[in-house]
């Protein structure tokens, strides 16, 4: 396929790698991203030659989030139904979209991980971070809870409760610590051990491993994962009709990079920390 907007390839025998291709803007989740990121997943899966998939960003981060300059309601990858919560609710099926499929897929997460890079590496049925990534959801500071609200399942009671009342991030081996993610390597290791563990993956077979996929999220199922995270849609389209949110996007709408400092200058973090 002729992709514009990521990279396809095959570093190893049984495995397809996709690379999020925009590093010049951090990787934002633009609406012909995601098509094309859907598109490659749902090959994959149907090909006998691919056991497995690692999802990485090119240039100097995963993803900084969904493509905030774009109208997400145009376009969508896929039919969700109209109306309020159609971009949380949509956000979500994608999500499952993902955890239904029989092969399993790898989030290979370096640098910014931020809104809705999260989202996608929690769509992931195993995820490797850099040692110094960062991983957080800064958009409860101004907007809404997130639109796929994985926090609590992901990372328990306390934990999500402290990234979700402070917006902050979480770096790659506290990451590891609370469960987001399953290790977490030094920068310059993460690529040849993320593979390493791709190829082990792909060396099960196919018609077997779909099972060892399913068997684990129908536990998370049975405890109520689906259910959960759908209702929370709800929770995240009320939360835009604040005051607050209603503010954020008017002055987003006058400048987006202007809105996003403001958002975090009295945190001194992002975009506005020093080091950045």
């Amino acid at each position: 396929m002729d992709y514009q907007k990521i990279i396809v390839d095959r570093p190893a025998s049984g495995v397809q790698r996709i690379t999020l291709n925009r590093p010049d803007k951090r990787n934002p989740l633009s609406n012909e991203l995601r098509s094309e990121l859907f598109d490659a997943l749902e090959r994959a899966d149907v090909d006998d030659e691919i056991g497995c998939t690692i999802i990485r960003g090119a240039g100097s981060c995963f993803s900084a989030g969904y493509d905030l300059k774009s109208d997400t309601s145009r376009d969508q990858p896929f039919h969700t139904a109209k109306g309020i919560g159609n971009w949380p609710r949509h956000v979500v099926e994608g999500f499952l979209r993902m955890w239904d499929l029989a092969k399993p897929v790898i989030a290979q997460v370096h640098g910014f991980c931020l809104a809705g890079g999260t989202e996608l590496a929690t769509a992931c049925d195993l995820v490797y971070v850099a040692e110094d990534a960062k991983i957080g959801y800064p958009v409860v500071r101004s907007i809404s809870p997130p639109d796929n609200q994985f926090y609590p399942w992901i990372v328990g009671l306390r934990r999500a409760m402290e990234l979700m009342l402070t917006g902050d991030a979480m770096s790659g081996i506290e990451a590891a610590q609370c469960g987001f993610a399953n290790r977490a390597f030094p920068v310059d290791e993460l690529e040849s051990r993320v593979l390493e563990i791709a190829v082990r993956v792909a060396k099960v077979p196919h018609d077997v491993q779909q099972f060892n996929k399913r068997a684990v999220h129908r536990q998370m199922e049975i405890m109520g994962i689906r259910a959960g995270i759908r209702a929370g849609t709800e929770m995240q389209a009320l939360a835009t009709f604040t005051r607050t949110a209603q503010t954020t996007f008017a002055e987003m709408r006058k400048g987006l990079t202007e809105a996003l400092t403001k958002r975090d200058q009295e945190f001194g973090d992002y975009r506005t920390s020093k080091k950045s």
